[in-house]
């Protein structure tokens, strides 16, 4: 049976922040924690060693796969800062090409630096994956 690795923790996520080496990326993600904390109303918990999660939503795909993950996200990682959003399709290419300087993935946004992009198209994607994420779960959500 499928054991799903990336799950909630008990870690502490100023713990986990205070361990980042590099100064700009810990201040950013000090910023992200305030950023993505205000902009969801919800606590933030480490997901597996390297996520910092925002709420909670379970998923199941039409094989039975299901698990859980968290509505949002972000991760500040050596090489970028991903951000963890699913944004809707209608939405997605004009809140990202407002955005900023960002690479990205089917839910995942890559930044290296928070001065990169414009903060307040990033609250407008972390609430729009929040709407698109409760429209396709709609009794999954914490």
């Amino acid at each position: 049976m499928y054991e799903q690795k990336t799950k909630p923790t008990d870690s502490s996520v100023i713990e986990f922040i205070e361990q980042i080496d590099h100064p700009r990326k810990k201040e950013d993600a000090y910023r992200l924690l305030d950023l993505f904390t205000e902009t969801t109303g919800r606590e933030a918990v480490m997901w597996g060693p390297a996520i910092i999660g925002f709420g909670k939503y379970h998923y199941k795909y039409a094989t039975g796969h299901g698990g859980d993950a968290p509505l949002v996200g972000f991760s500040p990682r050596k090489a970028k800062i991903s951000l963890y959003v699913t944004v809707g399709n209608a939405e997605r290419e004009p809140l990202l090409c407002r955005l900023g300087k960002h690479t990205s993935g089917k839910s995942c946004v890559y930044v290296n630096k928070l001065e990169d992009i414009d903060q307040d198209v990033l609250k407008e994607i972390i609430l729009s994956s929040i709407a698109t994420l409760e429209k396709a779960y709609p009794d999954g959500i914490e």
